[in-house]
């Protein structure tokens, strides 16, 4: 009789659970679809890269390749200073996708910053430092106060 209640419960409790793993599965999917998410690496792995030597804005796509033609100023802000950003990590969480190198990967090919207020973020401060006229360092170290 006990093993047919076990049974019981584990039949009654299985729909529940299933449907859980499927929802989580599907978070994680949308996570990666976006590149936007928390950035779960180990703190060695979290290191910003070195600026490429001779790295330009030639990639940074277009205010006519954007889908969502609102992230244009930052889009242009990044084309202004491709070598400060080639320099910074992006917080977050693209820094784990096969093909990253920098922030500025963000802004190239499929554009995935034009959807993402983090790497947005950090053009926008990286852009505002340089301004001031701070160098890659203080830019590195603001960026990560506020976005790491």
């Amino acid at each position: 009789m006990q093993d047919t209640q076990t049974r019981r419960r584990f039949l009654g409790i299985l729909p529940g659970a299933l449907l859980a793993v499927a929802a989580g599965a599907r978070t994680a999917m949308a996570d990666s679809a976006t590149h936007c998410g928390p950035v779960t690496r180990g703190r060695a792995a979290l290191a910003h890269p070195d600026p490429r030597p001779g790295i330009d804005a030639s990639k940074v796509l277009t205010e006519d390749r954007l889908a969502n033609t609102s992230a244009a100023p930052v889009y242009d802000m990044v084309r202004e200073i491709p070598e400060i950003v080639d320099g910074i990590r992006c917080h977050c969480g693209c820094a784990e996708l096969d093909g990253y190198y920098s922030l500025l990967t963000c802004y190239e090919e499929q554009g995935m910053a034009q959807f993402c207020d983090i790497c947005k973020g950090q053009a926008r401060e990286a852009h505002r430092l340089h301004q001031k006229g701070k160098g890659l360092e203080a830019i590195r170290t603001a960026i990560d106060a506020r976005f790491g």
